[in-house]
């Protein structure tokens, strides 16, 4: 199928056709036109016309074309919905709308600036915004700044969601934050009750009452620190880490604090379990 549009594109112009290849058509032909010819040549051409005024594929209120197509294609996919306000946001000048969309706006213009070809341009936007999608999708809740034995930290992801025999009743905010936290797990699993209340757009006080039932019927709070003692304990079977180096990183504030937490949850101090391990 063929998109045509207006020539020069910054924002819309380029995310749509990404999402269209990505999502809609992987073999679509996306057209670059002056503004004046876009609705003629659409029609010599037979292609659909997007991004201009008085075409189905536009912006509606405070909408861009970008939201649109979302709409119109039923596209579900969470990561698209994540990426959706920074479009918005960078291609309407309302950076308010996500931190990301100034950032979004400033590589956009540059890279339009440097590339006077539309479709050599069209081609560096699809690695950005391919980009921008593996970030909302797997890494958006992981900061630069890790922690100093981050490259040390072990592929130590467990099957721990017990969803039961009837994964269908399982609500969609348990399956997601099961995602989150194992997106978390490898930076100290910093996670907080408010924080994932606002990803999942879940009420804290709902999620709260309702976590155990999905969790090993443990609170949220009590859940995360199994998880910490659960990755302590692998990092002292497989590593020759110190007592406080496995204490940060697994996210305790000081070894007194591990050593505490580890005992109630193994019966045996850190340093007493580390004895009983054979000699590497």
């Amino acid at each position: 199928m063929k998109w045509i549009t207006r020539e020069r594109p910054k924002i819309d112009r380029l995310a749509c056709p990404w999402l269209i290849k990505r999502f809609i058509d992987p073999e679509a032909e996306i057209i670059y036109v002056p503004f004046a010819e876009v609705i003629q040549k659409a029609a010599e051409l037979n292609a659909t016309p997007f991004d201009i005024t008085g075409v189905e594929y536009t912006h509606y209120d405070d909408q861009c074309t970008f939201d649109y197509f979302i709409k119109k294609h039923k596209i579900e996919d969470p990561a698209i919905h994540i990426m959706a306000p920074i479009i918005r946001g960078a291609d309407t000048d309302r950076h308010d709308l996500a931190v990301q969309a100034s950032g979004l706006w400033a590589i956009s213009a540059g890279l339009a600036h440097n590339e006077p070809d539309d479709q050599l341009l069209l081609e560096k936007a699809m690695l950005l915004y391919d980009g921008l999608y593996s970030w909302a999708k797997y890494l958006q809740h992981i900061k630069h700044t890790q922690q100093p034995f981050e490259n040390q930290l072990l592929d130590i992801f467990k099957a721990f969601l017990q969803m039961g025999q009837d994964a269908k009743k399982v609500p969609e905010w348990a399956k997601e934050l099961k995602e989150i936290i194992q997106d978390q797990i490898d930076t100290n699993l910093n996670l907080s009750l408010k924080g994932i209340s606002e990803t999942l757009q879940v009420h804290p006080a709902y999620l709260s009452r309702e976590f155990s039932k999905y969790f090993d019927d443990l609170s949220f709070g009590d859940y995360i620190r199994k998880l910490r003692i659960d990755k302590a304990v692998q990092l002292l079977d497989t590593t020759t880490h110190s007592l406080t180096e496995i204490a940060y990183l697994t996210g305790f504030s000081d070894q007194s604090h591990f050593t505490r937490i580890f005992k109630k949850y193994t019966g045996k101090s850190p340093s007493a379990y580390k004895k009983t391990l054979p000699k590497k």
